[in-house]
């Protein structure tokens, strides 16, 4: 397992993924839960989607931009940025996954871990 690169606890992390998020009205945000689950990748997985290929690129840097700006912390990797139709930034203990909204529904992230407790963010917008 990789250590985080500070001791910033993964829900605040995981809020502060949300809040970038909204900066760039986000669609459907979800976070996923997933510390009760024995096996799983992180602790947290926050979803949500873009309209456009360039609203999705917008919130993966805003996301990232927050996030440094407000505790600190840079991803340990990201993917996707080159289509903007499914873009990753991991935090380690948070993964943040953006999704142009067709692709969304064809990956389904939020049925495969099921099991995670859910909590759904209202839109701003």
């Amino acid at each position: 397992m990789y250590k985080k690169q500070n001791d910033i606890d993964s829900k605040v992390l995981c809020d502060t993924v949300v809040e970038g998020m909204q900066e760039m009205k986000a669609n459907d945000i979800v976070v996923l839960d997933l510390r009760g689950i024995s096996g799983a990748v992180a602790d947290f997985f926050v979803i949500c989607s873009g309209d456009s290929s360039t609203q999705v690129e917008g919130i993966s840097s805003s996301l990232i931009r927050h996030t440094r700006k407000e505790i600190q912390e840079r991803p340990w990797h990201t993917e996707g940025k080159g289509n903007s139709e499914w873009v990753l930034v991991d935090y380690v203990s948070v993964v943040a996954h953006i999704f142009y909204k067709t692709a969304r529904g064809f990956y389904d992230l939020e049925d495969l871990w099921a099991d995670a407790v859910r909590t759904d963010v209202p839109n701003l917008n």
